[in-house]
């Protein structure tokens, strides 16, 4: 082949390989967008579902919390100038609204579930717990697991749309018309307090802080129980829950969690919302996803 002949080849050589650069800089640029974007305003989106102790906005409009708190000193790890902007919404928004680009992170302790996973990344748990119910005082139906519902057929149990209580009662056979769903955890308790329910399922950290509450005065939490599913005792892991393409946000984050839960600086800084080194997680998001 002549020297005049092989240039149209070269030319065409040369332009396939700045194709395929462009297009390894644009899949970089497309993983990474979300963390340069975060970096370079200092800022980043936050969702919570007023839930505590997970992940709430107080009177004063702070984000406050176990999740929040955690993020705090995670993001100050990745870069010390970035703010987060808090946006409370009802649990079942947090995933549409977090894929649709209105926020960045869910820190409102979301449990990680197989069914999550096909929608959203999840960091590593930051915590593990189990399940109670929020009751009237003296317990009247002495409700202390789903199992104690679905074989009394006057019991009604109050859940929030989109959390896994829902699973939980649905597994232990609990009928529909026993378990009426509500938009968010203060309309289940209204409900409860009314009468409508005779129970609420909780995270048994949740029931806590309600039942301690002036406003839920007259209402106690169960003791503190592992639902069972197919002879399996079920524990709830909590973590960040972040937009599948943003593997650089959710490696930066995992990176800082590794060396900051379970150090005496984690516990120190979510004492004050119930967390213990005993709900120390013993399994990474990697295997909870796997089921």
């Amino acid at each position: 082949m002549s020297r005049a002949a092989t240039r149209p080849v070269i030319r065409l050589l040369q332009a396939s390989l700045v194709l395929v650069v462009a297009g390894l800089y644009a899949g970089t640029a497309l993983a990474q967008g979300t963390l340069e974007r975060i970096k370079e305003t200092d800022r980043i989106g936050v969702a919570v579902a007023n839930e505590r102790p997970y992940g709430y906005i107080t009177e004063a409009g702070e984000l406050s919390g176990e999740s929040p708190t955690i993020a705090r000193e995670i993001l100050r790890r990745i870069d010390p100038g970035i703010e987060m902007q808090g946006i409370s919404m009802d649990w079942g928004n947090l995933i549409p609204r977090l894929n649709d680009g209105d926020v960045d992170v869910v820190a409102a302790g979301m449990f990680i579930t197989p069914a999550r996973c096909e929608q959203v990344a999840f960091s590593n748990p930051t915590y593990v717990v189990g399940e109670s119910f929020l009751v009237r005082a003296g317990n009247p139906l002495d409700l202390e697991s789903y199992e104690d519902i679905s074989r009394n057929p006057e019991a009604r149990v109050g859940l929030v749309a989109g959390t896994v209580e829902y699973n939980y009662a649905t597994n232990s056979g609990i009928r529909a018309s026993q378990a009426p769903l509500y938009r968010d955890f203060r309309r289940a308790v209204d409900a409860l307090v009314e009468g409508e329910v005779d129970a609420v399922g909780l995270t048994s950290l949740t029931a806590r802080s309600l039942a301690r509450s002036t406003e839920a005065a007259d209402l106690e939490a169960t003791p503190q129980f592992y639902p069972v599913i197919d002879g399996e005792e079920i524990k709830g892991y909590g973590a960040f829950a972040f937009r599948k393409e943003d593997e650089a946000l959710v490696a930066a984050f995992n990176r800082h969690l590794d060396d900051f839960i379970g150090s005496e600086a984690h516990w120190d800084a979510v004492e004050e919302f119930g967390f213990a080194p005993d709900m120390m997680p013993d399994k990474t998001a990697a295997e909870l996803c796997a089921g």
